[in-house]
């Protein structure tokens, strides 16, 4: 996806509605910002959800006051199933009793377990977005894009932010900016929400490690050389010595591979005397399959 930004703000902080602004000091707050949504917006929005993203789309007639607009609606909610159309049609013929019953759902799921789990997660989020802003400031955009994720960058000439999803689409950010979102709980997706008149939002997952580790030991892997030593390895310790003599390498080049697989995280060493002996990192070895499916889930 790519999002034109020149002279484009970017924005790290949770907002939800068009427009950059700081996130709310409560829920209730919130929620009464999406109260002061017009109902003909809200029910786009939800619609979005039930009928599929790629189906309903702002800037159409609304299926409020729009005959065709409405049929069309319930008919792709019928599709994706029953529960989807009986939803749809309840918003549809009562969007007041809708509205106010997820409202309500919300403050119930807030009652009971969020506002708990917001209070171990506020400061790491806090954190997080100090982080950000500041290399935004310090270093520019290009460096505060890569400290969000690697699927994150600026093209060469400053002008678009390309996200690296499955889908290949674009929309414009000029005028509204763009707002990354940091998540704890949404971990390992990078997931990018937009629509006409809409302000673009990145949500990412925070401090997420994950895929530069899995990239760099991709790449330790990826050389024949260390993929030998690591098969000599994985049947038990040896020495930098003992290696290159299996091999008939030299022991530079032994202790130059053997330094990649290490920074890799990959390895582990025990100093007996003067000797050095080297393990594979069977956890670490074994994560890296987790860790790569989290990479490519984002």
């Amino acid at each position: 996806m790519r999002v034109p930004q020149s002279r484009v703000p970017l924005a790290f902080l949770a907002c939800r509605l068009p427009g950059p602004r700081p996130p709310r000091p409560t829920l209730a707050e919130e929620l009464d910002e999406v109260h002061r949504i017009a109902d003909e917006t809200y029910v786009t929005a939800a619609l979005i959800t039930t009928c599929g993203s790629n189906r309903v789309h702002f800037g159409t007639p609304s299926p409020l006051v729009d005959a065709t607009a409405r049929e069309r609606a319930l008919d792709l909610a019928q599709a994706r199933g029953a529960r989807q159309e009986a939803f749809a049609e309840r918003l549809l013929t009562d969007p007041t009793a809708v509205r106010a019953r997820v409202r309500h759902t919300l403050e119930q799921c807030a009652e009971a377990f969020f506002d708990a789990a917001w209070t171990g997660v506020v400061g790491q989020l806090t954190s997080n977005l100090r982080l950000k802003n500041d290399l935004l400031k310090r270093h520019g955009i290009g460096q505060a894009l890569a400290s969000v994720s690697g699927s994150v960058t600026l093209t060469p000439d400053g002008t678009c932010i390309v996200v690296d999803k499955l889908r290949d689409n674009a929309t414009a950010a000029r005028g509204t900016g763009v707002t990354f979102l940091p998540s704890v709980f949404g971990r390992p997706h990078l997931v990018v929400v937009h629509a006409p008149g809409w302000q673009p939002v990145v949500q990412y997952p925070e401090a997420s490690q994950g895929e530069p580790v899995v990239t760099l030991r991709l790449e330790a892997l990826s050389h024949p050389v260390r993929l030998r030593l690591l098969r000599a390895l994985a049947r038990g310790p040896h020495t930098t010595g003992e290696l290159a003599h299996a091999w008939e390498l030299s022991p530079p080049e032994v202790s130059r591979h053997l330094a990649v697989l290490r920074r890799a995280g990959l390895l582990s060493t025990q100093r007996h005397g003067r000797y050095v002996s080297y393990s594979v990192d069977l956890p670490a070895l074994t994560a890296l399959g987790t860790d790569l499916l989290a990479a490519v889930l984002r």
